[in-house]
């Protein structure tokens, strides 16, 4: 390797250090399926961060269409189905999705990442706007990195920023507003009733990232537009589907015309290769275990809601959550490396969430509900986080644990 190079990245150290500190959170090995309770190095751990929010990665219905796909088509499509061909059953779960979220046509793509980043290259041009959220996920981000338009953001879910941001822009230039729905890391909601008012005021088309919302708010779980009653306000609404459609893959629904426009001009469609069989039969089960299943999306509400109880009674500070996806704040870096190893130890999986991800003074650990999770799981798992906390002596409502 040329030396420039080699020494940019033997410069790199972030890694090795929290490594020789022996809290190094990432890429843990998980020996057996996505479910509450997984297997690490042998032992049985709490699953509190896994984004399956209706539990149904291991679902046996979603298992045997995946198995019943592959002994029918194979185990990959072999190229792009731009110009290697689509499956009919990735046309069956287009019409499927776009009924699903109420709009005229849905294209695949092979993650969610690919989505936001090919539909948001495509669109925009030199003279066109693209407004964002200062929280939306990094596929939002890298997509406005590869669009030719000139990108502004706005601070977090405050609409009379967005409003401020809107007014200055050229009255005739085209403008896409990219929100999450929920927000990935914070679990707040996007304040989308406002948000499309301000959008209609300034003449701007409305994107949603329903990547956390999908099964989680709305009818049957179907989205953000849906869970206020919103789906014609908004233009288009993309989704992934390796959270609660327990498989790969990932959607843009809108009118047909944008659908067709984006099918011929997102790169990341055209030049990707496309779903493999098996995972596109998963969202298939998926969703219509979601359909003859309602009672999940209830139960995830019932445990979250639990959850949350028990945080805020215990006197951890979870932000401004109302979903699933729950930050328990410890604003410090090393404690929340720290207290993340504790978990694991005492068997529980969180997820840590440190800078350059969120500043540093708002590190957390970000705990995530299943529906499958049951009380005495919940119950364990904040236990748990108590001991963490007062073992490295972290504030608990303003009062030392």
């Amino acid at each position: 390797m040329r030396k420039k190079l080699k020494d940019r990245i033997d410069a790199f150290k972030d890694a090795t250090l929290i490594k020789e500190q022996g809290l190094y959170p990432y890429f843990r090995s998980i020996e057996s399926a996505q479910d509450t309770e997984v297997i690490i190095d042998g032992k049985k751990v709490l699953m509190f961060g896994s984004n399956s929010y209706l539990g149904l990665t291991n679902h046996p219905k979603i298992k045997e269409a995946a198995k019943i796909a592959i002994d029918k088509y194979g185990t990959g499509c072999a190229g792009s189905r731009f110009l290697n061909g689509s499956l009919d059953i990735h046309i069956q779960l287009e019409n499927k999705l776009a009924e699903y979220v109420s709009k005229e046509a849905a294209v695949l793509f092979s993650t969610g990442f690919q989505v936001n980043l090919g539909v948001i290259s495509c669109l925009l041009d030199r003279n066109d706007y693209l407004i964002l959220d200062e929280y939306d996920h990094a596929s939002i981000i890298d997509g406005s990195r590869l669009s030719f338009s000139r990108t502004i953001k706005y601070a977090h879910n405050d609409m009379d920023d967005l409003r401020r941001k809107l007014s200055r822009l050229p009255e005739d230039a085209a403008k896409l507003i990219v929100s999450d729905g929920i927000f990935s890391m914070e679990g707040d909601l996007v304040n989308l009733p406002e948000l499309v008012k301000i959008a209609d005021e300034f003449g701007a088309n409305v994107m949603m990232d329903d990547a956390h919302s999908l099964g989680v708010i709305g009818f049957n779980g179907s989205g953000t537009a849906s869970h206020f009653n919103l789906n014609d306000s908004v233009d288009l609404i993309m989704g992934t589907f390796s959270k609660s459609l327990a498989s790969l893959g990932g959607f843009i629904a809108g009118d047909a015309q944008t659908i067709e426009y984006i099918k011929h001009r997102a790169r990341s469609l055209m030049f990707s290769a496309s779903m493999p069989p098996a995972s596109v039969a998963s969202v298939i089960a998926a969703l219509d275990i979601i359909e003859s299943e309602p009672e999940r999306i209830d139960k995830l509400w019932d445990n979250t809601n639990y959850a949350k109880k028990l945080l805020v009674e215990s006197g951890f500070d979870i932000g401004h959550s109302n979903s699933p996806i729950i930050p328990v704040y410890i604003r410090d870096n090393t404690k929340t490396f720290m207290i993340t190893n504790i978990l694991q130890q005492n068997g529980v999986f969180v997820n840590p969430v440190v800078s350059p991800a969120v500043p540093s003074d708002s590190s957390l650990i970000r705990f995530s509900l299943m529906a499958t999770h049951s009380f005495e799981q919940i119950e364990t798992a904040i236990e748990k986080l108590l001991e963490a906390f007062k073992a490295v002596n972290v504030e608990l409502d303003g009062v030392k644990s």
